[in-house]
């Protein structure tokens, strides 16, 4: 191995992370428009609406996505279910429906690497969605 990558593996480690998108928002590091924020979740409303309610709730453990959670992550995974609901009620779409999204991998409509469950109403949403 030449000796500029030993050099360079040695400055920059395969261990060294860039924060995503939703962790710089978390951090305050980016401004959200935050409609709650607890322990385990931000949400915040997304800055690109797919509906006229378009709400993402993100975990503040960065787990990658959905199929790559662990059974120590279960807690929050329905967590984040729940305040989508509670979000929803707030948001006075709970009575004629939402949709709850989560986008797994690059065929899956995966944007960010950071699980996050889009929350969806305030007009008929149809199915298939696209």
């Amino acid at each position: 191995m030449r000796r500029d990558k030993i050099e360079t593996h040695a400055i920059f480690p395969k261990t060294m992370t860039t924060k995503t998108l939703f962790e710089k928002i978390r951090d305050g590091e980016i401004p959200a428009a935050i409609l709650h924020r607890d322990e385990l979740c931000l949400a915040f409303r997304d800055i690109s609406p797919q509906a006229p309610v378009h709400v993402l709730v993100v975990p503040n453990k960065p787990i990658p996505r959905v199929g790559l959670a662990e059974a120590a992550d279960e807690t929050v995974l329905g967590h984040l279910l729940l305040i989508a609901a509670e979000i929803a009620r707030k948001e006075g779409i709970a009575e004629s429906g939402y949709r709850l999204v989560i986008n797994n991998g690059p065929d899956g409509g995966e944007a960010v690497p950071h699980l996050h469950v889009h929350l969806l109403g305030g007009r008929k949403l149809h199915w298939p969605p696209g």
